[in-house]
Formats: C-alpha cells, structure tokens, sequence
C-alpha cells in the first residue's frame, strides 16, 4: 500500500518540493497496479482503481501547463483554423453559428441549455461507468476500459501535438480575417454565463477546472461522451438513446460556445472508433496483463 500512498500523494506534492515529472508520472500510474496487488478484488477496490487512474490521468493532463510560456510557444493554433475554414466552406462553423443565433451582450435560455451541458460533462463518463458498474456488473470491467483508455490515450495528443481551442485563437487575433469581427463572432460564452451564474465563486471554480487551457485536439469532452454513448447502448435501448442524445447536444455545444473546432470533435470520433475497432486484438494482451497482476496479488495475499 506505500506505492497507492507515493501514487496519490506525489500530484499533490510535484510543485511543493519540486518533484521530476518522470517521477510524478511513475509513481501515480503505478498506484492503481500497485492497488490491485496489495488488495483483493472487491467492490472498493473497483472503485479505487478507478479513482486513482483518473488521479494519475488528471496531472499527466495539466502537467503541460507547469509553464504556462512555455506551452504557449509550443501551441498550435493555425492549423485548426485553416481545416475548420475548410469544413466550414470559407468560414468556421463556430463563427457561422454565433453569427446566426447569439445575440452580443445576452445569453440566452437555450444556450444556457448549452453551457450546462458543456458543465456536466465533468460526471458523465464517470456518472455512466458508476450506472453500469451498479446495473450491469458483469459489464463493468469493459466499460470501465473503454472510457478511462478513451481519456488516457487522448493524453498522447495533448503532450505531443498541444492545440489551442478557438477562443483563445480569437482572444489573439488568429482566426484570420479582421481581428474585431472574429472576437466579436466568436464569444466564450461559458465564461460570461459562467459569471453571471456563479458570481463570486467563478473565478475559484474556472481555475479549479480549467487545467490546461491548451488541450483541445483530439476532443475529450466529445470523445468521451461518445464513448459514454457505446457504453450505454450495451445496457439498454433507453439508456443508449440518453447517451447519444447528450453527446450530440455536447458536441453541437462545444462548437457553438466556441470551446473546440469541428476537426477537434471529429478527432475525438476517430479516437473512440479506432479503439472500438483495435479492442478486440488488444484483449489477449489486456487479459496476459491482468493474470500477471493477479498473479502477483495471489503472492502478495499470501505472504
């Protein structure tokens, strides 16, 4: 149980002390194993598991953005630009949607309805792997998998190819064309709601949660969801339609809001599909894996 303690513990302390980041990855991604070995199967042990891969995705996502500078300079922002113009035939579709519907200055009711559904997302995957390891336990192991190796590999993404989202390319002046029309047709409206709503607690909130600000490509937020989706319709009819319909009403708001490009949600769908597909020829890898980690817990039990 020391290594689950050092794995848990090294996020909290890497900026305090100064740790590696080699270390901090090492210890936290070896605490869900470690966790695995040291306790018997059980349902605390699921749930523990879980919550530690989410630990160690979590300061593996915003572990980026140590150096803010530094990530900036490294960022790419025109690319989406030029490919989301592409799609959108001369213009970006979230530029084209503002346009057409936001009223300057206002937030409306539906796309409040937006905003939420862009704030919720922080339970869904997790809320949809906590139903089916409730409802359909037998279900759970795949589930469980296929969602936090959704989040883990989009991890590559965000550490080899850092992109940003359209509203920080509109903040700079980088959506091409003039620069006091693109910041006016492309408003961060999750942050003007987000203080009208929240008032004084906003700005502890945005920080809370923001992260890396610099993490949009491939999409998380939309990849996850349709993964959530997957998941859900494995369970039943009903529960799948709720699941495709919130990933479909996030996606249309991730644009809209002005958080991500079409290529960013279109790279989220990719990134399930291509897991979907390759599955089934990682699986005998994944089952050698999990009889070694019960091979070693059976040693450590018995000791």
């Amino acid at each position: 149980m020391a290594v689950v303690a050092v794995g848990a513990a090294a996020p909290l302390l890497r900026r305090r002390v100064e740790l590696p980041k080699a270390a901090v990855l090492g210890a936290a991604w070896s605490a869900p194993v470690a966790l695995c070995v040291a306790a018997p199967r059980s349902k605390k042990r699921d749930v523990g598991v879980c919550v530690l891969q989410m630990w160690a995705y979590f300061a593996t996502y915003e572990m980026p953005a140590d150096d803010p500078q530094e990530l900036e300079d490294r960022a790419f922002v025109d690319y989406p630009v030029t490919v989301d113009r592409w799609l959108g035939l001369g213009e970006l579709p979230g530029v084209r949607l503002q346009q057409a519907f936001a009223d300057p200055g206002n937030i409306r009711a539906p796309e409040k309805v937006l905003v939420w559904a862009h704030w919720i997302w922080f339970l869904v995957p997790h809320a949809t792997v906590a139903y089916v390891f409730l409802r359909r336990r037998e279900q759970f192991p795949r589930a469980a998998a296929m969602i936090y190796g959704t989040f883990d590999l989009g991890l590559i993404g965000y550490w080899l190819v850092p992109t940003a989202p359209p509203w920080y390319a509109a903040q700079k002046g980088r959506l091409g064309g003039d620069v006091a029309r693109t910041k006016l047709g492309l408003r961060r409206m999750m942050i003007d709601y987000g203080e009208q709503f929240w008032r004084g607690r906003w700005p502890a909130l945005y920080d809370g949660l923001a992260g890396n600000p610099l993490a949009a490509m491939p999409s998380l937020h939309f990849a996850t969801s349709v993964m959530s989706a997957h998941v859900l319709s494995g369970v039943g009819r009903t529960e799948g339609s709720v699941g495709w319909v919130y990933a479909g009403t996030l996606g249309f708001a991730l644009v809209y809001l002005g958080e991500h490009y079409v290529i960013d949600l279109l790279a989220g769908l990719a990134l399930v599909e291509g897991i979907r597909v390759l599955a089934p020829s990682a699986a005998p890898f994944a089952e050698a894996l999990s009889r070694a980690v019960q091979g070693l817990e059976h040693r450590a039990q018995g000791a």
